[in-house]
């Protein structure tokens, strides 16, 4: 990361590690004895994305050691949260190819409870998202401040599966916009078809199609490839649909309506509203 501008978590994380290190022997108490706190809802499929798009590295983990960093020493931290130095014990290397030693560090922001605690998560197995940090063996820096989930059978095979879906070779681009969307009145009233071009970060072509006929309900599917076309709709909770349903805007865009006519325009903005509509809300429980 040399030459890049340290957010204020970064510059914490620097400055932090070596000041705490000696300190740990009395304070990992903090997570022996003390009433449990509520764990937070299950992360969403669009959280887990998030987290692992993109991500260097996911590793199972076991907090061996903890210590809570001073309010005024964690910069950028939201109410209601703590945040911890960690020194764990390397248990798999879930993705990624950076090498690993058995001992790591970093540092993770955590809820507290009203006694100012946060969940007991010291030797119980935790998935990270994290990147190395040049130059300091076995240091981590998490991709967000709370990017650390306690570890279960359930959510491991949830992560693999978002990770194949990421890692496959035709894996559906990210989405950043609608670049044009164009309708075609059908020869009968009530026939038509919308085509919405998308905007990718990649260049990769990218589009949805909506076709109505009278008497049945509007067909769509989306393409995410200019050679082959498609008429499915994305399933929820699947790479495909997190990239539409988590990332285009809520209505179309006045400018990217480029129909010939009012009666096409109108048509157009209704095919847009019903495809966001069968895509319903990208569900996130972190913030």
């Amino acid at each position: 990361m040399s030459g890049e501008k340290l957010n204020p978590f970064s510059r914490s994380l620097r400055c932090i590690l070596a000041m705490f290190a000696a300190a740990l022997v009395a304070s990992t108490a903090l997570a022996d004895s003390r009433a449990p706190v509520a764990l937070p809802p299950p992360p969403t499929y669009a959280d887990l994305a998030d987290l692992a798009d993109g991500t260097p590295l996911v590793i199972r983990a076991q907090p061996r050691k903890i210590a809570a960093v001073e309010p005024a020493r964690a910069r950028g931290l939201r109410p209601g949260w703590g945040r911890f130095y960690v020194e764990a014990r390397t248990e798999a290397l879930i993705a990624g190819s950076a090498p690993l030693g058995e001992a790591l560090r970093y540092l993770v922001d955590l809820p507290l409870d009203p006694k100012g605690k946060p969940p007991a998560f010291k030797k119980k197995s935790v998935v990270l998202f994290a990147r190395t940090v040049a130059g300091r063996p076995g240091e981590l820096q998490l991709v967000a401040p709370d990017a650390q989930l306690l570890w279960d059978a359930g959510l491991d095979a949830r992560i693999k599966t978002v990770l194949r879906e990421l890692y496959a070779p035709a894996a559906p681009p990210r989405i950043s916009g609608v670049r044009e969307a164009v309708h075609t009145g059908g020869e009968l009233a009530g026939a038509g078809e919308s085509q919405i071009f998308l905007v990718s970060a990649s260049g990769e072509p990218a589009a949805i199609t909506v076709s109505r006929a009278p008497g049945r309900a509007p067909q769509w599917g989306v393409s995410f490839s200019e050679l082959v076309a498609s008429d499915t709709a994305p399933a929820r909770d699947t790479l495909a649909w997190y990239r539409l349903a988590c990332f285009l805007p809520p209505a179309l865009p006045g400018n990217a309506n480029t129909s010939p006519g009012d009666d096409d325009r109108n048509a157009a903005v209704q095919d847009y509203a019903y495809v966001r509509a069968q895509l319903g809300p990208c569900a996130r429980t972190r913030r």
